[in-house]
């Protein structure tokens, strides 16, 4: 289900805040500007076509680029697109005027630097009555270490083009914070029933994933207030391994719910091995005892197997390529995608197209298209069109491009 789709279970009509930390994010005020047009913001028009490789079924669209870009938020009732971008700063972008908007105040303060910074946006199930949003970070924790927290507020847009985040509080942290700069994952998705999941990378320390006194190479299922959900399978076990839903994970950079209500994680395997696995209640994964890639040093680390113990991955991709995060498509203008998988990737500069079954756990790469340029997000908008932002590493600038159909979309 994509991030904007609407439930109601567990959220009241109006939602107060919670923390695990009782005060408040500190907040980045940023200097109050014009919004400009995309014209302003790339020297085009607004919507302005790009040139995409010519197998691709795709009209590729130019909405303005971005710092470094990381997520991407399709705002509920508005079709306005967020972007998050890793310094700490967040815009959004106005399809039905073609101009670009600011978050201007409310912000956390992040640990910026390697694969840190501000993470993912998501919006409450009940946003349109609440005006809750989610957000993950990259939080200094001292002493040159890090840890992935998320936190949420409320988010008020009294001009068109400015917004703020008001009490944004942290409500989840990662229980340990390393030193390095790596593995956050800090994916947010929520289930149909509305509860709150989280991806928590395991930071590039391989072994906290297989230990369960920790929240580290996890997924954790929590109520919308931070806290730990009953029904978690090591409930009774006390902080932070009540919080466990899923472990023996890497880096997850993909957490979404199909349609029919099963969650699935899209993971960074280490040399070779990339994995779309189907999440189950209490599963162990195998990192860093299994993998279907090799350390990068070049020592080996046995493949998955059927009789190891741990959960299989349903597709297994080597050579890498390298995902930055995917939605089950259910849009019209694409129908003979819906209810499939497009992934966007970092490494293979590409979208590859999947079709993927909860119920036999088997899936299959039934396309991939070709990009000029590494894909961090995706998300799809109400109309049905696919939004995808430009990996901005090393401090460029990546653009966001709105996708339709070149000829009806069936390749």
């Amino acid at each position: 289900m994509q991030k904007s789709v609407l439930y109601t279970a567990l959220f009241p009509a109006t939602l107060s805040l919670a923390s695990c930390s009782a005060a408040p994010t500190g907040d980045s005020t940023r200097e109050v500007r014009s919004s400009p047009t995309a014209t302003e913001a790339t020297g085009g028009a607004a919507g302005e076509a790009v040139a995409l490789p010519g197998d691709t079924p795709f009209i590729g669209e130019d909405w303005g680029s971005f710092e470094q870009p990381w997520a991407l938020a399709v705002e509920p009732g508005t079709g306005n697109v967020f972007i998050t971008e890793q310094a700490g700063t967040m815009k959004f972008v106005q399809p039905a005027n073609g101009r670009m908007g600011f978050v201007e105040a409310g912000l956390p303060q992040v640990a910026y630097g390697g694969q840190g910074g501000l993470g993912d946006f998501v919006f409450a199930p009940d946003y349109e009555t609440s005006r809750t949003v989610y957000l993950s970070w990259a939080q200094d924790a001292g002493g040159g270490r890090k840890r992935a927290v998320v936190g949420r507020g409320t988010l008020v847009c009294e001009e068109h083009d400015s917004c703020r985040i008001d009490g944004l509080r942290e409500i989840w942290r990662q229980s340990i914070a390393v030193r390095g700069e790596g593995h956050y994952s800090h994916r947010i998705a929520f289930s149909p029933d509305g509860h709150l999941f989280v991806a928590s990378g395991d930071r590039q320390q391989k072994t906290p994933a297989q230990d369960l006194s920790n929240n580290l190479g996890t997924i954790v299922r929590l109520l919308p207030d931070g806290s730990a959900a009953p029904g978690n399978p090591f409930a009774s076990r006390g902080t932070p391994t009540d919080q466990i839903w899923s472990w023996g994970h890497r880096n997850i950079l993909g957490l979404v719910f199909d349609t029919q209500g099963q969650l699935w994680g899209l993971e960074h395997g280490p040399a070779g091995g990339d994995e779309m696995n189907l999440i189950e209640r209490g599963a162990n994964y195998g990192w860093p005892e299994r993998s279907n890639g090799d350390n990068y040093d070049g020592t080996s680390i046995p493949d998955h197997a059927p009789d190891d113990g741990f959960q299989k991955p349903v597709i297994s991709w080597s050579p890498v390529i390298a995902p930055g995060d995917f939605i089950f498509y259910t849009g019209e203008i694409f129908p003979q995608w819906q209810g499939q998988a497009l992934i966007a990737n970092l490494k293979t500069k590409s979208i590859v197209r999947a079709t993927l079954d909860a119920g036999s756990a088997t899936g299959t790469e039934e396309a991939r298209y070709r990009f000029p340029e590494r894909l961090r997000d995706i998300a799809q908008g109400p109309d049905g069109a696919i939004w995808v932002i430009e990996d901005g590493e090393d401090g460029s600038r990546g653009r966001l491009l709105r996708l339709i159909p070149r000829d009806g979309g069936d390749r």
